[in-house]
């Protein structure tokens, strides 16, 4: 298994970021300096990856614009002399291949996945889904691919979560191989805690194959009555091994306002610009003095 091609769903509505998202696609919406969509395109290159699908929403073509090289600003920076400008924009134009896909009407993640059917072709694929950000020294997407090169098989990344955290996510029954690795035996879509069959919660990152299509496209509904990527899952289970890694890294779900600030401060303490400032103001408003409005 060779893993050249990546599927990144942003045809969402961005409703847990209302009123940011009404005009702005979520998916552009900055961390520190930078759209999130850029940060998960810098991993899937960094990843391996070649081409990579963008499933869209119709009329909402601006995370894919952010892509294409912007030569009239890129004219202006050089005129200006602000080479520290133009460098920054000519990193959001990556090597990679993009290619638009689109979703007409929102039926579910896996409907929106399914969208990139004709452009994946027969070939294994990583999926992204933008909200969840991971910082990781090596590309989250990367340790997937290496699980899923030497299995040939699929693999979805994992994290722990809280009992009051399950009913968000997509949860695993496993059987553990050593490790982080795990095999998948079950899988249930936002389960109620005293339902959830472990603690173990798929996020945004998949290496899958390409008979992921077949399940998708029989069209039955889940929960929510969408098209439920969990319930195709299940139905490849049956046919194969699928494994769950449970990945190195900090996870930030940028869909939530609470954790998107947390994606500013995990970034902006990194950020070689930011990161003084930022702490020292941290230290200043967390301090005791200035909890007691002193």
């Amino acid at each position: 298994m060779k893993v050249r091609k990546a599927v990144i769903v942003a045809a969402g509505l961005g409703t847990r970021m209302l009123p940011a998202s009404k005009v702005i696609p979520k998916e552009i919406l900055p961390v520190v300096d930078t759209p999130a969509v850029q940060l998960i395109a810098a991993e899937a290159v960094a990843s391996g990856i070649e081409d990579i699908v963008v499933v869209l929403s119709p009329g909402r073509t601006l995370v894919l614009d952010h892509f294409k090289p912007a030569q009239d600003l890129e004219e202006h920076l050089m005129r200006k002399g602000k080479h520290e400008a133009l460098r920054a924009l000519r990193t959001s134009s990556f090597a990679a291949r993009f290619h638009a896909a689109h979703q007409h009407q929102p039926l579910g993640l896996g409907h929106a996945v399914l969208q990139a059917r004709d452009k994946i072709g027969d070939e294994p694929f990583g999926l992204f889904l933008p909200d969840d950000i991971v910082d990781a020294p090596r590309p989250c997407l990367r340790q997937l691919i290496e699980v899923a090169e030497e299995r040939d098989a699929p693999v979805v990344a994992l994290m722990r979560v809280s009992p009051s955290e399950v009913s968000k996510y997509g949860i695993v029954e496993a059987k553990t191989l050593g490790g982080r690795l795990y095999e998948l035996t079950g899988m249930v879509e936002k389960p109620t805690p005293d339902k959830a069959p472990s603690d173990l919660a798929i996020i945004g990152r998949y290496v899958l194959t390409p008979e992921i299509f077949e399940f998708l496209a029989e069209g039955k509904t889940g929960a929510g009555g969408e098209i439920q990527l969990t319930d195709a899952l299940l139905g490849l289970a049956k046919r194969r091994k699928i494994y769950g890694y449970q990945f190195e890294g900090v996870r930030y779900d940028i869909g939530d306002r609470a954790g998107y600030v947390m994606a500013q401060v995990g970034f902006g303490l990194k950020h070689p610009e930011v990161a003084d400032r930022l702490r020292a103001y941290l230290e200043q408003v967390l301090s005791p003095r200035s909890r007691m409005g002193q």
